[in-house]
């Protein structure tokens, strides 16, 4: 049996991130189920830093995390993992509960009156559309792909290893050390990191723990022609001040979703014709405009704890479990502060006392098994 100091289950952002914090000081392994990294969530994330989006914890994790997309350790990436790109929260007349919310974030954000929302949309939203506007500038675009790579790169130079098709079937506590069965092989640890997405919960089961509710919610997107006229390289990205749509550019065109979270289990899954028709539904009567062809659609992952929280910290259940889970819709943008955590809990380093408690699984024990939100698990 192969031993190694830290196992992550997990290769997309989460795992990837952590692994390659903790790589530097230990023997790390990173096992993931798929024949590829980063295949469910990670490569499937609209690709966006919001500094203004999330609850309060979120806010501080992206914080925490703009330092380093916008000047990446060297030799992390060839390229640039962050171009600025405004934000557009916008809401109708009917929506002044959900404006009054942005207006609390006055400080980031910037008004925008109803006359000129037209105007900061790019032409996209049609006149009359929206009433209140609100504008944040520091926010862009992330290259995931450039970012997962980092993290891959940086964890192999430090001498840590990635096995792919390494499924988990089994764990068992054996001492000290964690003996991990896979499809590609058996390992030991004495550290299990769970960075498993949409199956934290089904790790945990196998380490003899109840679930916590973690629950996996589907969102779906789809790639239109953006309208004629319309510059889709300079548009911000246009969200619904309650979330109900999104619109973004992506090579070229508009990605646009119904900001849908679908309960489901944690699978490959697939988009639903009916999301994309409320997609391009709410695209329709914000824009104007009619959808005549959809160009390609795709759905993927989003995990959240019952408080829409990240659970980031040791589990007080047993020995040597690190729970790095639920991070919702947030993964990637908050990726850098929540290894930079983890990590400060492994090694002893300090953190900050508050934002730790926030996170610290600690918070869900007993309650995971009767959140609504959890669905049966096959």
């Amino acid at each position: 049996m192969n031993s190694y100091d830290a196992i992550v289950i997990g290769g997309g952002i989460a795992g990837l991130s952590v692994a390659s914090s903790l790589a530097h000081r230990l023997r790390v392994l990173v096992l993931e189920a798929e024949s590829s990294l980063g295949y469910h969530s990670t490569g499937r994330s609209g690709a966006v830093f919001g500094r203004s989006y999330g609850n309060d914890v979120i806010l501080k994790l992206n914080e925490l995390s703009s330092a380093f997309f916008e000047a990446p350790p060297s030799n992390f990436t060839d390229g640039t993992l962050f171009r600025q790109r405004p934000w557009l929260i916008v809401a109708r007349a009917d929506q002044v509960e959900a404006s009054t919310r942005w207006q609390k974030l006055a400080t980031r954000l910037e008004v925008i009156r109803a006359k000129d929302i037209p105007e900061q949309s790019g032409g996209l939203l049609r006149p009359g559309y929206a009433e209140f506007g609100y504008l944040d500038r520091n926010c862009g675009d992330l290259d995931v792909h450039a970012l997962n790579e980092g993290y891959r790169r940086l964890l192999l130079a430090c001498g840590g290893q990635i096995v792919l098709n390494a499924r988990v079937q089994a764990i068992e506590r054996a001492g000290s050390r964690w003996n991990v069965e896979t499809a590609a092989g058996c390992f030991s640890s004495p550290l299990v990191v769970n960075a498993s997405g949409g199956w934290a919960d089904s790790i945990a089961g196998m380490m003899g723990l109840d679930p916590i509710g973690i629950a996996p919610l589907r969102r779906s997107a789809a790639l239109v022609r953006a309208p004629d006229g319309v510059d889709v390289a300079r548009l911000p990205v246009i969200l619904d001040a309650d979330e109900q749509f999104y619109f973004k550019p992506e090579a070229g065109k508009l990605m646009i979703s119904s900001a849908d979270e679908t309960p489901c289990v944690p699978c490959d899954v697939q988009a639903e014709e009916i999301d994309i028709a409320h997609a391009v539904d709410r695209y329709e009567r914000a824009t104007g405009q009619n959808v005549r062809r959809i160009d390609h659609h795709w759905a993927g992952m989003r995990t959240f704890a019952p408080d829409r929280t990240p659970v980031v910290g040791f589990d007080p259940r047993c020995e040597g479990l690190l729970w790095v889970a639920g991070q919702g819709g947030y993964g990637i943008q908050i990726a850098p502060a929540l290894a930079q955590l983890a990590a400060g809990s492994v090694f002893g380093e300090p953190v900050d006392a508050r934002l730790a408690a926030a996170l610290d699984p600690a918070r869900l024990i007993g309650a995971g098994a009767h959140s609504e939100d959890s669905p049966d698990r096959a």
